[in-house]
């Protein structure tokens, strides 16, 4: 059984049991979050789909807060001795989806 649900704005496709990455949360760490806005649900090789959306929960605990991998921003215009080089890392939450309520 899986779903596809609408995280922070993009859309995963998640089964019970399954950690993922999602952009940060404002809930705590080790708190259990409801996403609402479930798109499809497989049960079985039956397939339910939303229009837009399903009547459904998935339910998720936050693991934890944690920063992903730097991405290196490079600026360069050429003969002119212009450079700048910044970083950035990305906030995410780590949740392990707990149930899916059809």
């Amino acid at each position: 059984m899986f779903a596809i649900v609408t995280i922070a704005g993009q859309q995963f496709k998640v089964e019970e049991g399954q950690e993922l990455f999602v952009h940060r949360l404002e809930a705590e760490e080790g708190a259990r979050v409801t996403f609402d806005e479930v798109l499809l649900i497989e049960k079985d090789g039956a397939v339910q789909i939303g229009k837009p959306k399903l009547n459904a929960q998935v339910e998720a605990t936050v693991l934890a807060h944690v920063k992903g991998d730097k991405v290196i921003v490079f600026k360069k215009k050429r003969r002119k001795g212009y450079k700048v080089k910044k970083g950035h890392r990305q906030h995410f939450s780590k949740i392990k989806v707990e149930g899916i309520k059809a």
